[in-house]
């Protein structure tokens, strides 16, 4: 199991409902392809799981 995850956003907020967006925020994500990486724990992976058809996750 990785330490860490690469978290990519590739799709917009901008159609998302407002609780998705403010998931993305929480994230650390700003922009459109902006990547960030995140420590691999239970809460990490359970806002990634709300966003996962706006986001792109990679173990490092």
């Amino acid at each position: 199991m990785a330490d860490k995850l690469k978290v990519t956003l590739v799709k917009s907020t901008i159609g998302a409902i407002p609780k998705h967006r403010k998931t993305v925020e929480a994230l650390g994500l700003k922009k459109l392809n902006s990547t960030v990486e995140l420590p691999n724990n239970d809460a990490v992976k359970g806002m990634i799981w709300h966003v996962k058809h706006l986001v792109k996750v990679e173990e490092i």
